[in-house]
């Protein structure tokens, strides 16, 4: 794993509390971030999705290296831990300097704004002036599409990888996502201890979104209408038996408790819900845009995206659309890497 040549953490506001577009604030806030590539280059800035963190090559290290199209040696790259994530930024686990205590359920709602302002400064404090490129997918599709109108004099090129404002089907499915979780008695209106968090209402709502994030080609053909087996001394059919993709999708959910908070989860996803860009903020944007389609997401689909890549053509801003072609749904940029790799390669060359 390439590991980068710089991290640490940047106190971006001061001492000065950080205003909120929810109408909170926060005191002190900091900024997880790593950069990878040395800094006479051209900057390129990645944004990364709901559970991604800023270490890009734990995620997507199949597109970053010599060579690759987000190629150290060509690039600086650099990626921030966003607000309200759980990987070093402030966010719900982190401790409130007003009370000495975990923030919790006590948290501000956060905006995709709010989490984009403070990689502005980012870009302050490592001294560039101007980006050959911003790129993210899913959550961090969003962000690029914010930064490149929150700050269109910095931007070059802008790359957004299946994402659009969420449609009613996205929004139902991220309505679930969240009440398993407040529906865990372990919820406890986001204050339980760190050692007993909502377990199975985070579990559960991953498993959903795996089902948003996967297609139903990719499930038919990798676990059809497989039961788990029984065993011929106990051929008995049990109410707790599971076909195949059952079995897949707990597993899923288990695993994410190690490494994700539920709280975290929550204030993201309400980050991505509640994102819709008015054409005022559109028309700001001053960069090269590419917006990718993935075929088969459910989440985001590939329609949405090419909607938006019209607005944004009709508001006068440079745009083309691609579609990535994978039967692995939303999830196809991260899976499907020698896809995405050539279209990232365009869209920051060309």
């Amino acid at each position: 794993m390439l590991a980068p040549d710089l991290e640490g953490d940047l106190l971006f506001a001061g001492e000065e509390p950080f205003p909120l577009d929810g109408g909170g604030e926060l005191v002190r806030p900091s900024l997880r971030f790593a950069v990878y590539g040395a800094a006479h280059l051209p900057a390129v800035l990645v944004c990364h999705a709901l559970s991604g963190s800023a270490r890009v090559a734990d995620w997507w290290g199949e597109l970053l290296g010599p060579g690759l199209p987000l190629d150290p040696t060509c690039y600086r790259i650099l990626c921030a831990n966003i607000l309200g994530s759980c990987y070093g930024s402030t966010g719900p686990t982190s401790t409130n300097p007003l009370t000495g205590k975990r923030y919790g359920g006590d948290f501000p709602v956060l905006s995709i704004r709010d989490m984009v302002r403070p990689q502005g400064a980012l870009l302050d404090h490592l001294g560039i002036e101007r980006l050959h490129g911003v790129v993210g997918g899913s959550v961090g599709g969003l962000q690029a599409l914010c930064f490149a109108s929150l700050f269109p004099s910095r931007t070059e090129r802008c790359v957004v990888i299946g994402a659009a404002p969420l449609g009613a089907m996205g929004l139902a499915l991220t309505h679930l996502q969240c009440q398993a979780i407040r529906n865990d008695p372990a919820w406890r209106g986001g204050h339980y201890p760190p050692h007993d968090p909502p377990r199975a209402g985070l579990a559960l709502a991953r498993a959903i979104a795996m089902c948003s994030y996967k297609s139903a080609s990719l499930f038919a053909q990798r676990f059809g209408r497989h039961p788990n087996r029984r065993t011929p001394e106990d051929p008995r059919l049990r109410l707790t038996d599971r076909f195949d993709v059952g079995g897949y999708l707990d597993y899923q959910g288990q695993r994410f408790l190690e490494r994700f908070d539920a709280a975290s989860y929550l204030y993201i996803t309400r980050a991505m819900e509640t994102y819709d860009p008015s054409d005022e903020e559109l028309r700001l944007i001053q960069a090269r845009c590419t917006l990718v389609g993935i075929g088969h997401d459910w989440l985001f689909p590939p329609e949405n995206v090419q909607e938006l890549a019209q607005r944004l053509r009709g508001l006068g801003v440079a745009t083309r659309y691609e579609h990535l072609d994978t039967n692995h749904g939303h999830d196809g940029f991260l899976a499907d890497t020698h896809l995405m790799g050539p279209v990232l390669e365009r869209a920051l060359t060309e």
